[in-house]
């Protein structure tokens, strides 16, 4: 299709056939929309052929209207700021660029200049957006993607970067993604971040954006999101609450070192730069060959962070994580019961108690592995993937049968991207570690990283899973583990190319997890780094699930699970009971059931009534599973606000709903105080609430009363579900009848 003056080319389900094309035509606007079911990105030309994004906001009505944004903003900005929509260095663009290079002649220049766009439907829901830019004076191009997901709202956004120079250039910056928001108000942008650390992960902070540079990132190589996370939230105007406001959610798709820069500039504009860390990883790019950054995630809400993480966990159900519209495994772990002290008799009592629990599966943990440098302890094996005889004389093989004759399934715990010294891989390949070869050994938890990057490395890393699988074809469930971070980064493979280790070792992980689902497609992982360090959708597109910490105290995590939900489902959370805290089993239960729920405690030690109340809360979170795992959640209460904690999911046609909650401060006379406002309901149907997972001799908050109320009652005036020091949490489920 040829380009006419002010032409709009919308993008969405608006395309009737599989693929547009828009060629440059000399003097005139190209606008091109970028549209999902409520939203839009707005690309337009300039006079000089350079792309800008004018707007970021809901869709409008009349897609005519698009073109004369650009024109709008101009007439307002006097500034002379550009809204590049990959904004390069060194040329006309003052800002902070996407990208920087070093061409073949030593120029640090760059200039972008649209050349064209197409767009293709992948379905009825997805399309993809792919548009060319190139420098006039280099043979540099860049293309830029959008991938739209139309019924959920959601834009996965990427860069592919190529030249033929004669001679290698430097990518010095490589972004993924470069959006603007337009600041047409007073009251500014507000980021909503996150710190952490070991059993701290996902500590909110939210203020508002002042002018310069904001940046969060990551430089840790592996474990990225250890003590920042990529994943934010921009609120414009104010701070959005639950229900209310605009906002809008971003998150790099990438495991390894991250940078995210918002630059608020001098006409109160929003730029935001987010990318792979370009620290210490210059880039060297040969000729007619392509580097592909990591996918950039967002959507965007005029109805509220609720509405806006539902718009995510829908997408991730359905189109990132392994098999999020199906079921996952319950399950009882030994790690918290045992450590490094087991053997097969003490394991055969636990797979006993498995099955007298009633989960699904029975997960061995650390420490059932390594001859030579046995692993008794984290100071050495890994590495060394072959069981250990004295805890394990008859194998791994032996553990299946046993789970398999008591009823359950069997699944393990590795870290196959890790090195004790102290192991036999450590002396047979000392070139296959990272750590620089004139500097003292530097170590995180006793332990090296494995380099990557070499694809001998990746060829060992599968065979460890492979091996696993080859040799034990019933086993049901992998722990994935990775627990240091990198240290004195070198590589002996890469040689001269040592700014490539950061890119290259991702890259390498990708490449082996993504051989694992080749073979095995549906097989459950569970995404752990040393705790959360690792929670990304970059990584969860090969996981079925993910450990949010090790921090296991039941009321830390539900401020810890709290926070993830913004950006994950519930069905990827392993959320497990332990002995951590001082609440009771019931607490303890109560909040490992918003999400994958499973065991990490002794049953042998467990009180008849303990035992009984697990049981019958296991038949509980049976019946209610599919509800949490894949209905619509909703934040009704804030643990960071109130006394209680409040929060509920509810099925597709509403008609089952549970809502749970939670005591969080248990100082004298705290508790529900008033009526909660469910979230989610049908306002016309019938509800009957039931209180379920009452521990054995308790009675119900309710009372003995069958209660019946409306969706519409529940919603405007709710229920109190009396959370307090006599019930320290509760649990409701709602029923159309």
């Amino acid at each position: 299709m040829r380009t006419t003056q002010r032409k709009t080319l919308p993008l969405g389900l608006l395309f009737a056939g599989s693929m547009l094309l828009a060629s440059r035509a000399a003097a005139q606007d190209v606008t091109i929309p970028v549209e999902t079911q409520h939203n839009a990105i707005v690309l337009q030309t300039d006079a000089e052929k350079h792309l800008n994004m004018v707007y970021l906001g809901a869709k409008l009505a009349n897609t005519a209207e698009y073109a004369r944004i650009q024109k709008m903003y101009k007439q307002a900005d006097d500034s002379g700021v550009q809204n590049d929509v990959y904004t390069p260095s060194g040329s006309a663009s003052l800002g902070e660029p996407a990208i920087t290079v070093t061409h073949a002649d030593g120029n640090k220049s760059l200039n972008l200049a649209y050349v064209s766009h197409t767009v293709s439907k992948v379905d009825d829901d997805i399309s993809l957006l792919v548009v060319t830019l190139k420098d006039p004076a280099y043979d540099f191009e860049v293309k830029l993607y959008y991938k739209t997901y139309f019924k959920e709202d959601v834009t996965e956004q990427w860069s592919v970067i190529k030249h033929n120079e004669k001679g290698i250039v430097t990518l010095n910056k490589y972004a993924s993604a470069n959006l603007n928001l337009k600041g047409n108000t007073t009251g500014g942008f507000w980021l909503k971040q996150y710190h952490g650390n070991w059993a701290m992960e996902v500590q909110p902070e939210e203020a508002r954006l002042t002018h310069g540079i904001k940046t969060i990132d990551s430089k840790l190589g592996t474990r990225a999101n250890l003590y920042e996370h990529s994943m934010f939230a921009i609120s414009l105007d104010k701070p959005a609450t639950e229900d209310e406001g605009k906002v809008f959610y971003g998150a790099m798709e990438w495991s390894g070192n991250f940078r995210v820069d918002f630059e608020l500039d001098v006409a109160n504009n929003l730029k935001i730069i987010a990318g792979i860390n370009n620290a210490a990883s210059e880039y060297h790019l040969k000729p007619n060959t392509e580097f592909t950054t990591p996918a950039f995630l967002y959507t965007y809400s005029d109805h509220g962070k609720g509405d806006a993480s539902r718009k995510l966990q829908s997408w991730a159900r359905k189109y990132k994580i392994v098999d999020g519209e199906g079921s996952r495994l319950t399950l009882l772990n030994n790690w918290e019961s045992t450590y490094f002290d087991f053997n097969e008799s003490k394991l055969a009592g636990l797979l006993k108690d498995t099955k007298k629990l009633g989960v699904d599966l029975f997960l061995l943990d650390d420490g059932w592995f390594g001859n030579s440098h046995p692993r008794n302890g984290d100071n050495a094996g890994l590495g060394d993937w072959q069981e250990n005889k004295q805890k394990l004389p008859n194998g791994i093989s032996s553990l299946v049968k046993e789970a398999q004759a008591n009823g359950v399934k069997f699944g393990i715990w590795i870290e196959p991207e890790m090195v004790n010294p102290a192991s036999d891989l450590y002396k047979a390949h000392p070139d296959w570690v990272i750590k620089q070869p004139n500097r003292p050994e530097k170590y995180f938890r006793n332990q090296l990283v494995l380099d990557l990057a070499n694809p001998k490395v990746q060829d060992f890393v599968f065979g460890v899973v492979d091996g696993l699988f080859t040799k034990n074809p019933d086993l049901a469930y992998i722990k994935w583990d990775c627990n240091a971070v990198i240290y004195n980064a070198y590589s002996a493979y890469l040689k001269k190319d040592q700014s490539h280790i950061y890119v290259d070792y991702v890259n390498g992980l990708y490449n082996v997890l993504k051989r694992v689902r080749a073979k095995y497609p549906k097989v459950p992982l569970m995404l752990c780094s040393g705790g959360g360090g690792r929670v990304d959708y970059g990584a969860l597109q090969y996981f079925t699930e993910y450990w949010p910490s090790d921090n296991t105290d039941p009321l830390e995590r539900v401020f810890i699970q709290w926070e993830y939900s913004f950006f994950y489902p519930a069905i990827t959370s392993s959320n497990h009971v332990t002995d951590w805290g001082k609440q009771p089993i019931k607490y303890r239960v109560d909040v490992a059931m918003m999400g994958k729920m499973g065991f990490d405690i002794v049953i042998g030690k467990l009180s008849e009534n303990d035992l009984s109340f697990c049981q019958s809360a296991l038949k509980n979170y049976d019946a209610l599973k599919d509800v949490i795992w894949h209905g619509d959640q909703y934040r009704l209460a804030s643990p960071w606000d109130n006394d209680a904690a409040s929060i509920m999911y509810v099925n597709t046609d509403k008609s089952k709903a549970v809502m749970f909650n939670y005591l969080v401060n248990n100082r004298y006379g705290s508790g529900s105080k008033v009526p909660v406002r469910l979230k989610g309901l049908d306002p016309n149907k019938k509800y009957r609430v039931k209180e379920i997972n009452l521990y054995p001799g308790t009675g119900s908050v309710l009372g003995n009363e069958d209660l019946t109320f409306t969706g519409d009652f529940l919603m405007n005036v709710g229920i109190n579900p009396e959370a307090s020091t006599y019930h320290t949490s509760v649990v409701l489920q709602l029923e159309a009848i």
